[in-house]
């Protein structure tokens, strides 16, 4: 018996840049797809890390809250930075978020973002 995987599309969040959804729900977890700093009027919420980290995880909360679950139920979080310049900066939004929470994660340098932005994060979380 294969497994029931729930494709998640946020209304919250900008649409995706390709064929793909925003989320899958399987097995009672939550994968999110990569999200940029972009709004949802498609457009940088700004031009530094910072602000592109903070959307990035707005983002992210609107499309757990989607899909039955929040920030609170992250296991996991990968961060694909284009400068590793940037990782502090981020690092320092990522802890405003989390608080006392602490996902696993991994943070990589990589040679290009979608639309040039500065970070991608995407996580792995349970449902409520």
């Amino acid at each position: 018996m294969s497994p029931k995987i729930q494709s998640v599309i946020s209304r919250d969040v900008a649409r995706p840049l390709g064929p793909y959804c925003h989320a899958v729900i399987a097995n009672g977890q939550v994968y999110t797809s990569g999200q940029l700093g972009f709004t949802a009027a498609s457009q940088f919420a700004g031009s530094d890390i910072r602000s592109q980290t903070r959307q990035a995880f707005t983002n992210i909360q609107a499309v757990l809250q989607t899909a039955g679950s929040d920030l609170d139920y992250v296991l996991k979080t990968s961060v694909f930075l284009q400068d590793m310049d940037d990782f502090d900066g981020m690092n320092e939004v990522y802890a405003e978020i989390f608080g006392d929470h602490r996902p696993a994660r991994s943070a990589f340098q990589v040679s290009r973002l979608p639309k040039d932005g500065l970070v991608e994060i995407e996580t792995i979380a349970l449902l409520k």
